[in-house]
């Protein structure tokens, strides 16, 4: 250990003098010693084991929902809201952006937590923490549980791949810093002092989720579930499509038997195939989480508030300055991989309407179509008569970022909740009250712009516009 110091060391002063606390410290000295160590953050196919069947959501009684209604009052919803939205050209909180009837993420995020009678608090990161503080002003309500509204993510420097010293970057010296993965969400209820105050105040339960997933409500049937098998830890998981082969799946160790979540990232490039095979690998996580505080309590204590979990390195590569452009390691943990820690976890699989994630603008167009509806609860739900949400792609040269995104559908998103697939290539506008219905593929000439007249319903066709 102690030949770690000297290395370590640069990174430690850095964190220091950003007024991060000494466990988040600890933290980034136990994953980076790994790294030092040669681990090379995969999880091999060779050890692990692909999940069987698991109990459905749609299996559970009448007794979970009536456990799990007596459990609400000691429950808390927690919704993670450190992502800027980068990729949809944003600057600012994802979750201050409208999703649908008018309201942003948040506001309907609010509107779940109040329907449901429970407290809300975010994990926000630095850069959303303010914008989004702001918008719970306009909640007073919120202030009647006497709970903290958030608590902050850490950050921890970047690295330089070739040295593992930290990245600099003076002439933008926030691109130094990056979060630690959602995994850093038990050392900062530690931190924040936020897990000591919601067990002081008697909350036992608490659900999590991402807050661009607006299907991830809080359902009283599944808490109870939790609270009938007395579980410590319980993640929601949906069906894998060819949708989501990219995305993190749940899996076996091999030889313990105990459950795991292999991310992408944690994937070697030779078995991508096997990561990418929906059916040998069935389950994906939704990144919705059920905790028992009380037992999260007891294991931080036991392992002295240290939660190690499978590590994540995170190549990017980043312009130093006006110099040529440089590898960098981020060190990140996720969230979902602490149901290794606990052996008696669970994994529940749940309707495709829990998972509704907008991590683009084709995700967008689609919540904020009447393909999507708001109950009056605010949960968010998938039109009736359909099974899944259309698939749609939109051309990234004019839809990618929030602001052309809008331009384009000034006058209204068009009815989608007939659509079962559009794609979209090309600069085209549309106008109010449009219909689209089976599968689309619409064009427009290239350098071209077009726009499609008000009152159209187009259905089943592959069509190229002027």
């Amino acid at each position: 250990m102690n030949d770690l110091e000297p290395s370590f060391a640069p990174l430690a002063e850095r964190m220091r003098q950003a007024g991060m606390p000494k466990l988040a410290i600890t933290m980034l000295k136990l994953y980076f010693q790994r790294l030092r160590a040669g681990a090379d953050g995969k999880i091999r196919e060779n050890e692990i084991e692909p999940l069987s069947l698991l109990p459905t959501a749609a299996d559970l009684d009448k007794s979970c929902r009536q456990q799990g209604e007596r459990a609400l009052a000691e429950t808390v919803l927690i919704k993670l809201n450190g992502g800027l939205g980068t990729s949809m050209g944003l600057d600012q909180a994802k979750s201050l952006i409208e999703a649908k009837n008018g309201l942003s993420f948040l506001d309907i995020i609010v509107r779940q937590a109040l329907a449901a009678g429970v407290p809300l608090i975010l994990m926000n990161s630095f850069a959303t923490r303010r914008a989004a503080l702001e918008r719970l002003t306009s909640y007073p309500e919120l202030g009647g549980f006497n709970l903290p509204l958030d608590f902050v993510q850490h950050q921890i420097p970047r690295l330089y791949e070739d040295n593992l010293q930290p990245f600099s970057c003076p002439a933008q010296p926030e691109q130094e810093w990056c979060p630690p993965g959602h995994g850093d969400l038990y050392p900062a209820l530690v931190t924040s002092g936020v897990l000591e105050k919601l067990r002081h105040r008697g909350y036992r339960y608490a659900f999590i989720s991402n807050a661009d997933n607006l299907g991830a409500t809080l359902d009283p049937v599944i808490l109870g579930y939790l609270v009938s098998r007395q579980a410590p830890f319980l993640m929601e998981v949906a069906r894998r499509t060819k949708a989501d082969r990219k995305g993190g799946h749940l899996a076996r160790r091999r030889g313990s038997g105990g459950l795991l979540l292999r991310e992408a990232a944690q994937c070697p490039e030779n078995e991508t195939a096997a990561f990418q095979d929906i059916s040998r690998h069935r389950y994906f996580n939704t990144n919705s989480l059920w905790l028992d505080l009380a037992a999260l309590e007891k294991e931080l204590q036991r392992r002295d508030n240290r939660l190690e979990l499978p590590l994540i390195i995170n190549r990017k590569t980043l312009a130093e300055g006006s110099s040529a452009s440089t590898s960098i390691l981020q060190l990140e943990t996720a969230m979902g991989a602490a149901i290794e820690i606990f052996p008696e976890a669970l994994a529940l699989e749940v309707p495709r309407r829990r998972f509704a994630p907008v991590k683009t603008t084709d995700d967008l167009l689609a919540l904020r179509s009447d393909a999507y509806q708001l109950r009056k609860d605010f949960a968010l739900g998938l039109a009736p008569e359909l099974v899944s949400p259309p698939l749609i792609q939109l051309d990234s040269r004019y839809y990618r970022h929030i602001n052309d995104f809008n331009q384009r559908f000034a006058a209204g998103v068009p009815s989608l909740r007939k659509c079962r697939s559009l794609r979209v290539t090309g600069n085209l506008f549309f106008a109010r009250n449009i219909s689209l219905e089976g599968n689309l593929q619409l064009t427009i000439q290239e350098n071209q712009a077009a726009t499609l007249p008000a009152g159209l319903t187009i259905a089943d066709q592959d069509q190229e516009y002027q």
